[in-house]
This record gives structure tokens, sequence and C-alpha cells, in this order.
């Protein structure tokens, strides 16, 4: 499969997986398309995606919103949901910016977690 250059999350996310996702807690809201917001706790975040609880059942490739405190919704896409936990793929990548803004507000003393 040959990727074009303006699929950066395809690139991304063929490199991710040993890519740091930080262990931390932070209280947001989550919207799977077609439903309503529910409000959640997001347990792990990197530039392409983030795990969070999710009672209700979410299934893979549906498209959700996540909305962290002062911050505008983020578009992702499921890609499991396991246990009251689901795990989302950003639509765009998250800037580095953003990313580590969060980080120092948000992020625990644990270090970042490969998967």
């Amino acid at each position: 499969m040959i990727h074009q250059p303006h699929d950066r999350y395809t690139l991304a996310a063929q490199e991710d997986r040993c890519a740091p996702r930080t262990k931390l807690t932070i209280p947001a809201q989550l919207r799977a398309s077609g439903g309503r917001a529910f409000q959640t706790v997001v347990h792990d975040l990197s530039i392409s995606g983030f795990s969070a609880a999710a009672i209700n059942r979410m299934h893979e490739g549906q498209l959700c919103w996540l909305t962290l405190p002062g911050l505008e919704s983020l578009q992702a896409q499921v890609v499991w949901w396991e246990e009251c936990l689901v795990g989302c793929a950003f639509s765009e990548l998250l800037s580095p910016i953003v990313h580590e803004s969060i980080l120092s507000r948000y992020g625990s003393a644990d270090l970042a977690r490969p998967y």
C-alpha cells in the first residue's frame, strides 16, 4: 500500500504502536456519532490517540468526539472497546504543542509506556 503525504495519521499509526502513551487522568466528555455526550476519564494519551472509560459498548470504526477541558472537540475513530474501556485514534494528529500542554497540566509522575 502506498501512502499519500497528506495521510499523516496512517503513516504515524504504523510507527506509533511503540510511541509513548502517557498514563494520566483527565476528566473529559466523549460523544459517539449519533449519541449524546457522556462524562469520561481519559487514561492515556499520545499524539495519535487515547483510551478512556466508556460504559456503553462502542464499535470499531465508529466516529466519536473527545472534549478535553479548555479544548475544542477532537474527532477520533474507535479502534477497540473492551471491559468498559475504549481505545481511539484521532482523525488528525494532536499538535505536539497541545500534547505537551495537556501533559504538563495532567501528566502523572509515571513515565510514558509503549503499547
